[in-house]
This record gives structure tokens, sequence and C-alpha cells, in this order.
């Protein structure tokens, strides 16, 4: 019986997989889930399993502890605790074609081969592009099925088919098709073996021609007539018969008479029909050989095609995105080139578009940006599609990977579907509480949505919940303050969001600097008596002697500016001489008028003033300091810099998931382009 061992001409080790975007069975199940595990009669677990155990899953994220569990299991040889381990262990790490095949061969040794081919399946719906677990699987039905049975040939053919037709593109498929074939002859099936020559000899692969060699060999040495199909052998036949009656036109009609009725083909007649079977199959070959050439740099370029939790290198992040680059080139020429009734040949070129993808997402499957790359190709095409790829992504394989997240949320909701979205920022959030970018994309989608209860409630909610966080606490309560004043046109409820943070948060400037600019911003002549109210709580703050100053200098422009009385201005000029004098000393004399008089900034309302300043009308000589006002109405938390705020766009404790890439809070509304 033909079986062919899965580890020959393997790259990788345990950890090899392949995937492909379609399969037999369903290649992008909505649910992961294991099979029922079956009914043992083992006791207790061994000694050290539930120590193991908690450690894999306390840090789930710690590829090796995982090992450590499995490794143990295996050696104790207990059928329930390697069960219970491999289980756990591919739902995090379902790419890992190892210990498919390590589950599969458990259940066929315990006596459960029902429950062995049901993991192969499972396996198979997650990597459907594995030519190993294929092999594996068609092994497993060889050594399990009774073949005398007529439906047992049916049912490896069909799983056969099911195998190429979901990785047989693949670049390493040729064991696969070399197994093919090979059952085909052994069946005594000579015809559908060549139809199967004859469809891998349409595929770049990287050992093409030596499936060409093999049917030379066996067109050499049977008659044409037992591996050729019907209809073919009969329209060779024919014309060259014809062909050698043109050739033998000058000799006697009587020397094809003297043939006895019922002889068999003269040799002559065979040797020309496999000239003509080999000439036929022969530009096949040449188009496919130049296929592969096309294809070889790139593929010798990739080092690793099997997954690893282990980072690849530059190199191999480059090898990946130049080979999609060229595949995709590829299509888009042809598509231009396409004429009416080419439509297949560009139809298949997007098959191999989205297979190198599928190859691209096991090597790379951590790393988000060609996640993102493949949604962006497929939406385009189906966004149905492109949504599976985004499920994909983050509930298997970046469940700790915000970035993704971010984009699929905004990819539901630029396509209208809000419930969605809410669904996928909601899930995030649970993964990685406290990140505050989730809360603040929740809000803005709510907003967007014109529910701005809801955003301001998501808001509140986050300010409640971060009161033992002071810096974050400030950090909601000012964002807060901005949704009540600008959108909610509630200076009053925005003053209370701010002056209750102050409460917890005195030292925080950039608190007080927002209370300044909201008392700022409203009517000069009703909200002077609050400005300085902002001035002089800063001051009494503990906060740095230069923001002190600066808070003096922001009142004090504010009295030049909008101040009906001379006696105000002066009286709020004489404090702030006093602040420098105390906090400043001899170092602040630039601020007391040493700058260069030319150097001008704007006001409030757009005049140029000097920023040595023009003194009192009764004081013409001592220099007014007013420095440069923030811009009415912009995000002051912006203009400050937020400080230590940045580090809650992606918090440290988040750092130790190994993930290539810092977060930014820009990234997660638009993919790269």
């Amino acid at each position: 019986m033909v079986k062919m061992s899965e580890e020959n001409g393997s790259a990788a080790d345990v950890h090899e997989v392949h995937e492909a975007p379609e399969a037999p069975v369903d290649p992008h199940p909505e649910t992961f889930s294991m099979p029922l595990a079956a009914e043992d009669e083992e006791g207790e677990l061994p000694a050290d399993f539930e120590r193991l155990w908690k450690a894999a899953h306390d840090n789930p994220q710690d590829f090796t502890s995982w090992t450590d569990l499995l490794q143990y299991c295996e050696q104790e040889s207990h059928v329930t605790a390697s069960r219970r381990a491999l289980e756990a262990f591919l739902v995090r790490y379902p790419l890992c074609y190892g210990y498919w095949k390590k589950y599969a061969d458990l259940e066929r040794r315990a006596g459960y081969n029902d429950k062995a081919e049901e993991v192969c399946i499972q396996g198979l719906q997650v990597i459907p592009l594995s030519v190993d677990l294929w092999i594996h699987y068609i092994n497993l039905l060889l050594g399990t099925l009774d073949m005398n049975l007529p439906e047992s040939p049916v049912r490896i053919r069909r799983v056969f088919e099911d195998a190429v037709q979901a990785a047989g593109l693949d670049f390493h498929s040729d064991r696969l098709w070399d197994l093919y074939i090979e059952w085909e002859k052994e069946q005594g099936n000579m015809k559908n073996a060549t139809a199967v020559v004859d469809r891998v000899l349409k595929v770049p692969t990287q050992l093409y021609n030596t499936h060409y060699e093999k049917f030379k060999e066996q067109l050499n040495s049977q008659e044409p007539k037992e591996i050729l199909p019907p209809e073919e052998y009969e329209e060779l036949r024919a014309s060259c018969r014809q062909s050698q009656k043109a050739e033998r036109a000058e000799q006697a009609q009587e020397e094809e008479a003297e043939r006895p009725p019922g002889e068999e083909e003269p040799e002559e007649l065979m040797q020309k029909i496999r000239e003509q079977v080999l000439l036929r199959r022969d530009k096949v070959y040449q188009d496919n050989e130049g296929e592969v050439r096309k294809r070889w740099h790139f593929e010798d370029a990739i080092k690793r095609p099997y997954f690893h939790v282990k980072p690849l290198d530059r190199l191999q992040l480059r090898a990946w995105h130049s080979y999609l680059d060229w595949e995709i080139a590829q299509l888009s020429s042809d598509t231009k080139e396409s004429k009416p009734g080419e439509d297949a040949a560009v139809a298949r070129d997007d098959y191999r578009v989205r297979i190198l993808f599928e190859r691209c997402l096991i090597a790379c499957a951590l790393y988000e940006e060609f996640w993102t790359r493949y949604t962006q190709y497929l939406e385009l095409q189906s966004v149905d599609e492109a949504r599976a790829v985004f499920k994909r992504a983050c509930e298997v394989h970046l469940t700790y990977k915000p970035n993704i997240h971010m984009h699929w949320a905004t990819f539901e909701e630029r396509h209208g579907d809000l419930t969605e979205a809410r669904r996928v920022l909601e899930a995030l959030e649970k993964t990685l509480p406290g990140l505050a970018v989730v809360r603040l994309r929740r809000a803005a989608l709510e907003r967007r949505a014109g529910q701005l209860d809801q955003s301001e409630a998501l808001l509140r909610e986050a300010v409640a919940e971060s009161k033992e966080k002071p810096t974050l606490h400030a950090f909601y309560s000012i964002k807060l303050a901005r949704l009540l004043l600008k959108l909610g046109r509630n200076p009053s409820r925005a003053r209370r969001v701010l002056q209750e943070a102050l409460e917890i948060s005195p030292d925080n400037d950039k608190l007080h600097m927002n209370l300044l600019e909201l008392e700022v911003s409203g009517d000069p002549w009703a909200s002077a008596e609050a400005v300085q109210e902002c001035v002089t709580r800063a001051l009494a703050a503990p906060l740095t002697p230069d923001t002190k100053i600066l808070f003096s200098q922001r009142g004090l422009q504010f009295a030049e500016d909008y101040s009906n009385s001379i006696q105000s201005v002066l009286s709020v000029y004489d404090e702030h001489q006093k602040l420098l004098q105390e906090l400043g000393g001899t170092k602040r004399g630039a601020e007391n008028g040493d700058e260069d008089p030319e150097k001008l900034i704007k006001s409030d309302d757009g005049s140029a003033v000097a920023v040595s300043g023009t003194a009192p009308p009764t004081m013409p000589h001592v220099p007014i300091t007013t420095p440069p006002p923030p811009v009415m109405g912009a995000d002051m938390s912006a203009q400050t810099g937020y400080g230590g705020y940045s580090n809650w766009y992606q918090q440290p404790q988040y750092g130790s998931y190994g993930y290539q890439n810092t977060w930014n809070y820009n990234q997660g509304y638009y993919p790269p382009s």
C-alpha cells in the first residue's frame, strides 16, 4: 500500500504548517473549538501536572510553559493529561501542525480511530494549506479503512481531491501530488494517474520537473492505450495513422493489406503516439517552468515558511512583502491585459495571490501588518471575506495586539455595522483592561453615531474607575470636560468635572491649565473673576516655579487684554512682579524685559504684542512679560504634551507579550496604505 512519510522533505520541525483560503472543510470556522475528548479510565493526573498547567495558564503567551507541560504529559504517557494539555495548547497555537499530529496519534494509539480522524479534520479547518497534515490524515485513513469495501477507495479519492484543491498550489506541495499519483497507480487506475499528472504539470512547484520525468518513464514502459484517456488516445491514434499513410503514399497499398486481421498496432505507430503525447505536454511543461523560474528567488529567500513564536528578522519580513508585491503586480498586469473570455486566467492569478497571503500568514501570523494588508486586498472584492480574516486575526492569533482590533472596528464602522464595531472594541477592552485608547475609541464611536449621552457615560465611567490612578484620572477628566464644553455646550458641567479632578490631583498642571482655558474662552467681562480665581488656585497648588510663573503671565495677559480698569491691570502686574522675585530671582532677567524687543507674539485677539512688553501707562520704563497664549479651542492636553499621559496609550504591563511594533494612538483608525 502506498504510504508517504510526512517528515520526508520537510523543512520544519513540529511547528511547520501551511494554510490556504479554501478547503473542503470550513477553512475559517466562526468559532474554534476542539473535538470532544474520548473517555478513558485513567485515574489521577500526574504529580506535576497541576503545577505546569497553572504556569501555562497564568501566562498563556509564554510558549515555553506550554511546551514544558506537553513534554511532561508525553513522558508520563498519560492520555487524559495529554489530551487536556493538547486541547488547551491548540486553541492558543492552532498553527502548530506537529501538535495536531501528536494529538491524532494519541487518539489512535488509545484505540479511538474516529477521534483521531476528528482531530485531523479539526486541524485542517484551521490550516487547510498544510501539506504535512493532509498527508498524515490520508495515511491515517489508509491505515484504518478496509480497502476491500467499495466505498473506501471512493472516500480516499475524495480526500485526495480535497487536499489538492486546498493545498495543491503550495510551492512545496510535490509530496502530496506524488502520493495521489502513486495511489491511483496502486489502484490500477493508470488513466486517473495521468489525469492527476496533467493537473500538476500546470502548477509551479519546487520539484515540478520530477513529475514530468516520472510520466515519461511510465509512458515508455506501457502502452499509451493503458495510460491515456480514451478520447485522447483515439484522437492521437487516428492522427498518427493518417500521418503514416501520407508518408507511405509511394509504397504499394498491398503492404498495408498484408497485416493479418487483429494484429496489434505496429510499434512504429505506438512510438509516434508517444511522441505526440509528449509534444502536447511539452508546451505546458515549458510554460510552467517559466512560472517556477519567476518565483524561484522569492521562494529561496524564505527561510522559515512555518509558524514559530520567535520573531522573524527584517530580511524575512521584507522577503514576504517583496513576494506579495510581485504576485499582486502580476495579477494587476494580467487584469489590465486580459481580453474578453480570459476571466479564468485572472481568477487563477487571484487564487495564487490568496494562497501566498495564506502561506505568509503562517510564518508571519504574529505580525499585524500582514493581516492588515490581506484585509485591504480582500476588501476590494468582498467585505465578508475581509471580515473573516479580521475575525481570524483578532480572535485566534492576535488576541493581545490592539492595533489590528482597532483596524477591525474602523472597518466595521466604515461599512455601517456599528453594532459589530462596538462589540469588537468592548471585547478588546475586556482583554486589555485599562488601555486608555480603547475607551477613547469607544467614546468617539458613540459620538460619531450621535450618541453623546453614551459617549459621556463611557468617559464618566472611566473617570470613576480611575480615581486610584491620579494621572489617568486627570487624563479622562480632561477628555470628559472637553466633551461637555465643546459638544455639550455646558461649561458649568465641564468646570465641575475639572474642579473635582483637582481635588484629587491638585499638583496636576494640565488640569489647572484646562480649567484656566475654559474660563478664558468664555465672556471676558463675566469671567474675569473666575480667571483670577484659577490663577490664584494654581499659584497656591504644589506646582513647579516655572509652571506658576506661566499661570501668572497668563492671568496678566488676560487682564491687560480685557480689563476695563487700569487699577486692576496694575494690581495683577504687581502680583506678577512679586512672584518673579520670589520664584525666579535674578535668573529671570529675560522675563523682565531683556529679550529682543522685536520679537512679537499674538494675543487672543490676533494683535501683535512685544514679548518684552509695553509698560502700563503710569510705568513707561517697566516691561510687562506676556507669553504667547494658547490657541482658543485647541486641545490643551495636546499643546502641553500631556507628559506621562502618552504612556496610557500603550501601558507597560502589556509589553511582556513580545509585540514587535510599538502602539501609537493614530494607528488604529486607518490601515497603512
